[in-house]
């Protein structure tokens, strides 16, 4: 019965479960293949990133814990001194004298939000330009008023630099970020040649001593010893020899030694280092009254606003050189432990960031930003215990000051900046040597490359 339906179906042409005009097994796969290609549509052109990538992270939050610590610490202190002063003696608003100092918090936290967004590597393009506009502005700031740009001369110094309506700038302070940003570019590109005496040392010496030699006719003699000691540390990091070093020591010894001399105040501040007790009051009033003043706290200190009232202790320059002796005497020694804490925080984060930096300038540019804001707070708070005589600088990030806080703040942006890509476990010979092509730009890997591979843990 089945075999003569089947061969009816065959003999009449009709569709049977294995006629020929019905598809094969083979054919149906290749129809339905086709339908779902037409079904499917055709795949959109990606656009593919141009250009480098880069792999991100957190920030390092605990360098921005220490930076903000510092700052709300120097708040307080400022309101504390100047504040509770003005308050006492004319009975004013002690919130007035800690406004400016806010406003320059808020301008400083941007330009450190900025320069935490930017990639760190772009800094380079502009690097050359910045050293330029700095030294231009350390000459113009020693020179009679040229247009708008009005030079200003404070206790027989001229630091300080008006230009048209904007505030009063300390050119000197922008001439620290852009020497160490210029630096750590050129070093990168020198590579292992900078250990030679004609590739190496003399040309640092001709980039370095310029803005040295600037900075120190104002004259500025803490400033000229940060700039010194922070372009020393970044040529010496980046391979520079050691021994061309310790040669120079001499000569570098003999030139501070003869600025001294030449500058009769600072030979005041010479004599009342080596016996402050014994000097003239009217030279020796402020050393003296700062070491009173960290007497006076104790441990737990006379608490906030108390050295400003009747019968507190007066201080010269306590909101600004001096701000440490205040954090003394109001916080105690357990405050100015706090301080100090927070400097030595700041300085393991920054040298853990250079440490693990994606790249050779990235590495140079973390180590010269640790090393000249660290140096400058060790010298300020060396000069209120009289561990060296007066230099007249500011401690970072506490001291009242406009262009110094901004700076600074810049300054740990780009520290941030650099952290975002830090790599773990990351070593000083982990950091990815630089092309050398183009403007010099550092190593980046691009989205066919492979990754950085780290060396394994010993």
């Amino acid at each position: 019965m089945t075999t003569s339906v089947r061969g009816s179906h065959r003999r009449l042409g009709l569709p049977g479960r294995s006629g020929p005009d019905r598809p094969s097994v083979s054919d149906r796969q290749s129809l339905s293949l086709r339908s779902m290609a037409r079904a499917v549509p055709p795949p959109t052109a990606t656009r593919q990133r141009r250009g480098p990538q880069r792999e991100r992270h957190e920030m390092d939050h605990l360098l921005l814990v220490a930076t903000v610590a510092l700052v709300v610490i120097g708040l307080l202190m400022i309101y504390s001194s100047a504040g509770v002063a003005a308050a006492v003696e004319n009975g004013g608003d002690p919130f007035i004298a800690a406004l400016p100092q806010l406003g320059w918090s808020a301008l400083g936290l941007l330009a450190m939000i900025f320069f935490c967004r930017l990639d760190f590597r772009y800094l380079r393009l502009g690097s050359v330009v910045a050293y330029l506009m700095g030294l231009a502005l350390l000459v113009i700031v020693l020179l009679p008023a040229i247009g708008p740009f009005r030079p200003i001369t404070s206790g027989g110094s001229s630091r300080w630099l008006e230009i048209g309506p904007l505030p009063s700038m300390h050119p000197a302070e922008l001439m620290k970020l852009a020497l160490v940003i210029y630096l750590a570019h050129w070093l990168a590109r020198r590579g292992s040649q900078v250990s030679g005496v004609f590739s190496g040392t003399l040309p640092f010496l001709l980039i370095a001593g310029p803005a040295i030699a600037l900075v120190a006719l104002e004259p500025d003699l803490g400033t000229t010893i940060v700039l010194g000691l922070a372009a020393l540390t970044m040529f010496l990091v980046a391979g520079g020899s050691v021994l061309q070093m310790l040669l120079l020591i001499p000569v570098g010894v003999a030139a501070v030694v003869l600025y001294v001399q030449a500058n009769v105040y600072q030979m005041d501040r010479v004599t009342v280092f080596l016996d402050p007790w014994s000097a003239p009051p009217e030279k020796a009033f402020q050393t003296v009254q700062g070491l009173l003043a960290l007497g006076r706290g104790g441990i737990f200190g006379v608490g906030l606003g108390e050295s400003s009232r009747p019968g507190g202790l007066a201080l010269p320059n306590a909101h600004n050189d001096f701000i440490f002796a205040l954090i003394g005497q109001e916080l105690g020694l357990i405050g100015a432990s706090l301080v100090i804490g927070l400097y030595l925080l700041f300085a393991y984060r920054g040298i853990r960031i250079a440490l693990a930096a994606p790249d050779t300038f990235g590495g140079l540019l973390a180590a010269g930003v640790t090393a000249w804001l660290i140096f400058q707070a060790l010298i300020n708070i060396s000069v209120v215990v009289v561990l060296i005589p007066i230099t007249g600088i500011p401690l970072p990030f506490v001291s009242d000051g406009g262009s110094s806080l901004v700076v600074s703040f810049a300054a740990v942006g780009i520290l941030l900046s650099i952290s975002r890509e830090s790599l773990p476990r990351g070593t000083w010979n982990d950091a990815h040597p630089d092309s050398g092509g183009g403007y010099g730009r550092s190593y980046l890997p691009g989205p066919g490359s492979t990754s950085l591979t780290l060396r394994a843990r010993r």
